[in-house]
């Protein structure tokens, strides 16, 4: 059971190619109004990344550097720390995050190329991680497993040299980098109870939620996922609440609407059987449920989310 590619994989979180700085001498461009996550990749060269309100206000980045800010926040990507006025169009810079344009700055021959990924995922999902994530993530070219550095030296290469279906290589490597930023970056870090991260920290709290997800229709009782455990329900109850900052019953809650909405969203199955499968054997109650959870009724949910679809 790989807990972070459920919750990636029912969130919804996707990646897209956008804006790539092809630069050299003196240059800097700002970045506004960024989507929910945006990412850097440093495939050649070096530059500053400088921000307003955080803290710290400059990151010196390398070849092979990737940065991942999940919050969107205002920032420079610049020549030098600070530099003092923009050499970019932000709106050129914004157009060039949806449409994954090129943005040559500064003078020629360009020494620093830089990709940058915008991350989204399905908002209505109650079960994030993105949003349990630091406001700057950056993990160094050295810093990663094999892996992590193969990841972004074929997203150099594709860049470089464009071939046949790039734009579908490239945005199948996106999501890989965005899960290897992660493998890199979590075996370093601590503090993250209280979040959704802070399963990673107890192992029992990992094998309580493990159960919650291989089996997520049987009625599991905080008394019941104790036993299966072999530890008593006060154990269990104190260590997951201080671990993700919730109770096993309202995890399990809400672990099951997200389910429900995902196959409400894609599938043509009906309500009762949605209900059935993540436990509810009333359907009323699963109505209830959901309601509480998504604000609308299943089938007005359903309705709702396909319309906007189209």
């Amino acid at each position: 059971m790989d807990l972070i590619a459920d919750v990636l994989e029912v969130s919804g979180v996707r990646g897209t190619i956008g804006a790539r700085i092809e630069a050299g001498g003196s240059w800097s461009i700002p970045f506004t109004g960024c989507t929910p996550a945006v990412l850097h990749v440093i495939t050649a060269g070096s530059a500053w990344l400088g921000f307003e309100h955080l803290s710290p206000q400059c990151l010196e980045l390398a070849v092979g550097d990737v940065v991942l800010m999940p919050d969107g926040p205002p920032h420079t990507l610049g020549s030098a720390p600070r530099a003092s006025t923009p050499v970019g169009d932000p709106v050129m810079a914004a157009r060039a995050l949806e449409t994954g344009e090129v943005i040559h700055l500064g003078s020629r021959p360009a020494r620093t190329r830089i990709l940058t990924i915008s991350y989204d995922c399905d908002h209505t999902v109650r079960t994030q991680i993105l949003g349990a994530l630091p406001e700057v993530m950056h993990i160094r070219g050295n810093q990663g497993e094999a892996g992590f550095d193969d990841t972004v030296r074929m997203i150099g290469r594709e860049l470089s040299h464009p071939l046949l279906a790039g734009r579908a290589v490239l945005n199948s490597l996106v999501d890989v980098l965005l899960v290897q930023l992660m493998r890199a970056w979590l075996p370093t870090q601590s503090g993250q109870r209280g979040t959704w991260l802070g399963v990673l920290e107890d192992p029992l709290v990992r094998s309580a939620m493990e159960h919650l997800h291989a089996e997520p229709a049987q009625p599991w009782t905080t008394a019941t996922l104790a036993s299966a455990l072999g530890v008593s329900r006060a154990t269990l109850s104190r260590r997951f609440s201080a671990a993700i900052g919730q109770s096993p019953a309202t995890y399990l809650t809400q672990w099951r609407m997200d389910l429900a909405a995902v196959r409400l969203r894609k599938t043509q199955d009906p309500v009762e059987s949605i209900a059935a499968a993540v436990g509810y054997q009333s359907v009323p109650a699963f109505h209830r449920a959901f309601a509480r959870s998504h604000g609308v009724a299943p089938g007005r949910y359903r309705a709702e989310q396909r319309k906007d679809s189209y």
